[in-house]
């Protein structure tokens, strides 16, 4: 008999879970891949479309591509989920799995940080990332100023990128003597894990002329006069506020009886909740692992490596030992890479490699590979 297993949410860890389930046990897993939206797209897609590198259209990878053995896509709303009896209920459909995996990501509270939703632009939505295209395709050149909004955020290599991106693009357009830009955050330093690391991005930031404010945060934003508030008690004047808005789980996470804290309390070593056959990984977890796509598809691939030993009755796989691998890009075509790992030394360790033009072409190599292999060619 076949395993239902119920996975929520195709990011980048429900996809590589369905994906690794399909290849290796399709007679013995059948696994349903619920989400809201009707395709993905690479959170770094975003800053091809905000930069006008690339058009909204050509980004996105519709989940009816997928086919694979044993895998079932339903473009369904959540509308709740109870761990205790492994219950879900959406919009068209109640499901009672054998296993339900949660990897519903994070969701952003724009109302944290008030005046944002009125004179701020957020860029990690779809919708935001558009929407910055349309502001920066329009501005004359003046005051920017890129702000990290919340202590915990996906990709923590993106605000410098964003902050390195925007200066190229500026002076692309002749606006770069006009204008100032400003990089706030709430991290110490770019990669708190590495100081060898921050301090070659905070070079590259200062050879930019890119103001970096390290550990501040922005506290609100004031639509009349323009200037945001920090929370140390200094102020910053914008003509342009681009915004990493403060992380939250979903909503309906949020009210399940699986969160602690905010977020889903997960063992570390395979992902497993309090409830039996029921997991979690990705964003949406509490694991001590930065949020980043690379992280949750290697999450992903431990807890497949669980499942399906469970499935044939093996030995389960080593624990997640935290590794994975950051591309960052840092202007004129330049991609480096961060090598971490979190969990196998006493502390997090971190390697950084330098940026090149060689990594910019890998980074593509690398989003091109995961696209074929959860989608087949498109």
């Amino acid at each position: 008999m076949s395993t239902d297993v119920l996975v929520l949410g195709a990011g980048f860890g429900g996809l590589e879970l369905a994906t690794r389930l399909s290849h290796a046990v399709p007679d013995k897993a059948h696994v349903t891949l619920i989400d809201r939206q009707e395709a993905f797209m690479f959170g770094f897609s975003k800053l091809d479309v905000m930069f006008g590198r690339r058009d909204m259209s050509e980004v996105w990878h519709p989940y009816r591509a997928i086919d694979r053995p044993g895998v079932e896509f339903r473009q369904e709303t959540i509308v709740s989920i109870d761990g205790a009896s492994r219950r879900v209920v959406t919009e068209a459909a109640t499901y009672a799995p054998d296993v339900l995996v949660v990897a519903l990501g994070a969701d952003y509270d724009l109302a944290a940080t008030p005046g944002l939703v009125e004179d701020g632009c957020e860029f990690y939505s779809p919708e935001g990332a558009a929407r910055a295209r349309d502001l920066l395709a329009a501005f004359p050149g003046g005051r920017v100023v890129v702000g990290v909004l919340g202590g915990m955020f996906k990709c923590p290599g993106a605000p410098n990128e964003t902050a390195l991106l925007l200066s190229d693009y500026l002076a692309q357009r002749g606006l770069r003597q006009a204008s100032s830009i400003h990089l706030v955050s709430p991290l110490p330093m770019p990669i708190p894990v590495s100081k060898r690391t921050s301090e070659a991005i905070t070079a590259l930031l200062v050879e930019a002329g890119i103001e970096y404010w390290p550990s501040a945060r922005v506290a609100r934003l004031d639509p009349v006069t323009h200037i945001a508030h920090l929370e140390d008690g200094r102020t910053l004047p914008y003509d342009l506020f681009l915004g990493i808005p403060v992380h939250c789980a979903p909503e309906v996470v949020a009210r399940s009886d699986l969160v602690a804290g905010g977020w889903i309390p997960v063992d570390p070593g395979n992902f497993a909740t309090r409830f039996p056959g029921v997991y979690a990984i990705g964003d949406v977890t509490s694991a001590p692992v930065p949020r980043a796509g690379g992280i949750a598809e290697g999450e992903a691939a431990v807890l497949g490596e669980v499942l399906i030993a469970q499935l044939r009755g093996e030995d389960p796989p080593p624990p997640y030992d935290g590794a994975a691998s950051c591309y960052v890009e840092l202007g004129k075509e330049r991609v480096g890479r961060i090598d971490v790992n979190f969990l196998s030394y006493d502390t997090p360790v971190a390697k950084f490699n330098a940026p090149t033009s060689e990594g910019f072409v890998e980074k593509q190599k690398w989003g091109a590979v995961r696209a074929a292999r959860w989608f087949g060619s498109l």
